[in-house]
């Protein structure tokens, strides 16, 4: 690996320990739990996301995607970018059935529902796991380690070795099958573009997908769930009804 990818493995290592140190500055005030978290992350997470997305874009201008002259153009780019987002929806719920049908797993993440705590605490939190996350991660697993296996190994030790490594972090392993498949379509998209920028959409359309569904929306929804339930139930009184005037 080149030294700008070192330095990328080393910001993001930075990255994943910075809440320890920024946790006691924002902690001892008015701040619940969650608040402070969500602080700490965003702070680490915008920091992060300029020193990474630098250096990778860096790394890009000097090196290039795998072979420059075989990289995709603007149009086809922008029709994985929209064809990946659907291929990661689909590949989790593939791994969610998988881990449900044949492992048992309980459906959910424990990962997730922290970071929903976080995020109703921060809002802007939500934007950091959208858009922040994404471009880093990508960086990272897809266009560093993904790209240094691949290299070297090919595709499929790349693509497992960088959703194993992406588990790890997340700490997470109920749900190693999902950062598996997941990795798999996000190295694919990676490979079949020569752009970085197609997988970093396509998770950003997963994350950004959550944010919306458990975030910005989540009262709107829940409000929609309990009018159908009282709908439902006043059905069922209706249908009781008319049954006992038969």
């Amino acid at each position: 690996m080149t030294k700008r990818y070192w330095l990328i493995l080393i910001a993001f290592i930075l990255v994943q320990l910075s809440p320890v140190v920024i946790i006691p500055f924002l902690a001892g005030g008015d701040l619940t739990q969650a608040e402070v978290l969500g602080y700490s992350i965003l702070i680490s997470f915008s920091i992060g996301t300029l020193v990474i997305g630098y250096l990778g874009w860096s790394s890009l201008k000097k090196d290039g995607d795998f072979d420059l002259r075989s990289k995709s153009p603007a149009g086809f780019t922008i029709l994985w970018s929209v064809i990946g987002i659907f291929m990661a929806f689909a590949a989790q719920i593939v791994a969610n059935l998988i881990q449900i049908n044949l492992f048992g797993t309980e459906p959910g993440s424990e990962n997730t529902e922290q970071i929903v705590e976080m995020a109703l605490a921060v809002p802007l939190m939500a934007f950091a796991v959208a858009i922040f996350a994404p471009i880093m991660e990508e960086i990272v697993f897809r266009q560093v380690i993904f790209g240094a296996l691949y290299r070297k190994w090919g595709f499929w030790v790349g693509a497992l070795g960088s959703g194993f490594l992406f588990a790890v972090v997340h700490t997470d392993f109920e749900n190693l099958m999902v950062y598996l498949i997941m990795g798999i379509v996000f190295s694919y998209l990676y490979v079949k573009t020569k752009r970085i920028i197609v997988p970093i959409i396509a998770h950003a359309g997963i994350n950004g997908f959550v944010m919306l569904v458990q975030v910005v929306f989540r009262e709107e929804i829940e409000r929609i769930m309990e009018l159908q339930e009282q709908q439902a139930v006043d059905l069922q009184a209706i249908l009781l009804f008319i049954g006992g005037l038969m």
